[in-house]
């Protein structure tokens, strides 16, 4: 999965996206300039690519890449506050914000937003702090049960993030390499506590955090077959989509080249890689992998993915209510 630059291809663009070893596009801020621009850069890149994975950061609150013409989601820490006064309302309204959400991306085309965020709220990280639904793991659980029936209600695929938890470590992994060194027991009943419910719940993908748990494994997550094949495939006995977090971030840049940290990600586990905001990285890495085979298993997890869209049953009336509860609310 791969970025672009502005509002409209360039042909080394064109050129990047008919590579077949694209598979999709992630949309960032610089790439929005109103909803008919939006729309057309979309049909742009599926012009050249009609089964693109169009995805998008849109989270909420300070991680909500698109604007004008579109909701203003609150930071989901306003649902674990919320959660706290009256949990019933709360989980309501995690349903009807996965719904507003869904419904206005899915409308310009957008096909998944990489959310949510399943990393715990302990107060230490900057970089997750209020993108974080609660403290407590039972409490994110239950809040995300109902946000991912939003979700799926507007066939819209979920992808928690960041396994097995990005919420306890002061470094931010855009800009270096955090560790976390925790004991591993501590971390599988507290951090890991919400992919184990919601996987039942029909979590349809996962993002791993460029983080080393020093007691664990000496690979960041992202580049570990064992915290991604041992735990979370073998123990946990995840079936969906792992995503690789941006190869580009500081996070993972020592593992080598662009081409070297999507083999190592391949290998421990992940089923698509992204690539962003460094275009000749992205080059560099597509060249590295030009005589890399693709996995069936990994398309055959992708495309089982995406038929989530065509369950969806949502119509306008049923956005407009879900609207209306949350501008009650927020």
């Amino acid at each position: 999965m791969i970025d672009i630059k502005g509002f409209e291809l360039d042909a080394t663009e064109k050129q990047m996206i008919a590579n077949p070893l694209v598979g999709g596009i992630i949309l960032f801020t610089r790439n929005f300039e109103n909803i008919q621009q939006i729309q057309s850069l979309i049909n742009d890149c599926k012009s050249v690519k009609n089964d693109l994975i169009i995805a998008i950061d849109h989270e909420g609150g300070r991680v909500q890449r698109f604007r004008t013409g579109f909701t203003a989601l609150p930071p989901m820490s306003f649902l674990g506050d919320l959660f706290d006064k009256s949990s019933s309302i709360a989980c309501d309204l995690a349903f009807h914000l996965a719904v507003v959400l869904a419904y206005e991306l899915k409308m310009i085309g957008v096909n998944l937003s990489f959310t949510p965020v399943l990393d715990l709220h302990y107060g230490h990280s900057e970089v997750i702090g209020n993108r974080s639904f609660h403290r407590k793991p039972e409490i994110v659980t239950l809040l995300n049960q109902f946000f991912i029936k939003g979700l799926h209600f507007c066939g819209f695929p979920s992808v928690g993030k960041h396994f097995p938890g990005h919420g306890y470590v002061n470094a931010d992994s855009h800009l270096t390499l955090p560790v976390d060194d925790r004991q591993f027991d501590l971390i599988i009943n507290q951090d890991v506590l919400p992919y184990k419910a919601l996987i039942d719940s029909g979590l349809d993908a996962v993002m791993p955090a460029h983080v080393v748990y020093s007691q664990v494994d000496q690979q960041p997550a992202g580049f570990s077959s064992y915290w991604l094949q041992s735990i979370l495939r073998d123990q946990l006995h995840f079936d969906g989509v792992i995503f690789s977090d941006d190869l580009a971030m500081e996070g993972a840049v020592s593992t080598g080249t662009p081409a070297q940290r999507a083999q190592a990600a391949f290998k421990a586990g992940c089923d698509m890689v992204l690539i962003c905001n460094k275009p000749s990285e992205t080059e560099a890495l597509l060249d590295g992998l030009k005589n890399t085979s693709i996995n069936s298993l990994s398309l055959t997890r992708l495309e089982k993915m995406m038929a989530v869209s065509s369950q969806s049953s949502v119509s306008k009336e049923h956005y407009n209510n879900s609207l209306d509860f949350v501008k009650t609310w927020i």
